[in-house]
């Protein structure tokens, strides 16, 4: 992926980049319960169209202040595969929420750090020493031990959750190349257009009015917070190494199981518990090797 055009010299800092993406996860969960929550009455691809409208208005708002230049990218085939991607994860996440549990799905998801730290090491040509390499293996094996395969513990939906982690992991990965490449407004506003020009055309055929203020504002939630995770996400991937920010990935499992207990009652079981407790463990690590780290410079 060479390219002969000139970088934006950003400074990296694995640590800030680490809490950014906690936080944009964080974000992500709460939009994921809204979608789940939004499942029972209106089609995914509404569901998913209404949670990128959220980053649509943010860009109208910042076209509008800072001009046009805004869409100029120095890749914009990239930046459209981005929002394909965005695209791709986000539907077949929220078609999975139908039928699966929200923190069982969000467990399933925990495949895309390991793909990420992959693709970060073959194709971003990324240092991942013994260390880093450890910490998402790890976490990947706790990983396996909530999904159980093979023991039939899953409704077959969740392999729809496999592929939209394939997905995500992509973005990140186009989210790293192009950091260094476009401003984060400019990667934002591709995503944004990108997500909702190439819903709109099926949104005819599936769209509901909603008809009540609840349903209304628990949409406009899940379209900020979605807004804010994608920008926190874009942000922590500019200023950071993907194989540091993505074990961040693992907090889910807590967030998910929080918000699935709080909404439907849904309490993981024992294993679950032990695998997102060798996950959290993982994370930690990493959290906590990265601070010494900031420190020793």
């Amino acid at each position: 992926m060479a390219t002969a055009h000139p970088t934006f010299d950003r400074p990296q800092n694995n640590l800030r980049g680490l809490l950014l993406m906690l936080a944009g996860f964080f974000m992500f969960s709460m939009a994921d319960l809204a979608a789940k929550i939004l499942t029972a009455e209106f089609h995914p691809i509404q569901i998913v169209w209404t949670r990128q409208l959220g980053l649509t208005t943010a860009v109208i708002i910042l076209i509008a202040l800072r001009g046009p230049s805004l869409l100029r990218s120095v890749a914009p085939r990239l930046q459209i595969a981005r929002g394909l991607c965005a695209i791709v994860s986000a539907l077949l996440f929220v078609y999975a929420l139908r039928y699966v549990p929200l923190a069982d799905a969000v467990a399933v998801t925990f495949v895309a750090p390991f793909m990420v730290t992959i693709l970060s090491a073959l194709i971003l040509r990324e240092s991942v020493g013994i260390r880093r390499w450890s910490a998402v293996v790890i976490g990947f094996i706790g990983t396996l031990i909530v999904i159980r395969p093979g023991m039939g513990v899953f409704h077959p939906a969740i392999f729809l959750v496999v592929l939209a982690a394939s997905a995500f992991a992509a973005r990140q990965i186009l989210s790293r190349y192009l950091g260094s490449r476009d401003r984060t407004e400019t990667t934002l506003a591709f995503t944004a257009g990108t997500s909702i020009l190439l819903l709109f055309p099926p949104l005819f055929f599936v769209w509901k009015t909603p008809t009540d203020l609840s349903t209304i504002g628990l949409m406009a939630l899940m379209a900020v917070l979605a807004a804010c995770g994608e920008f926190l996400i874009i942000k922590a991937l500019e200023i950071a190494l993907a194989v540091v920010v993505t074990p961040a990935h693992y907090s889910l499992i807590l967030f998910g199981s929080f918000w699935g207990f709080m909404a439907f009652g849904h309490l993981p079981d024992g294993w679950t518990l032990i695998g997102a407790a060798i996950i959290v463990a993982s994370g930690l690590y990493m959290m906590i090797r990265e601070a010494r780290l900031a420190a020793a410079k």
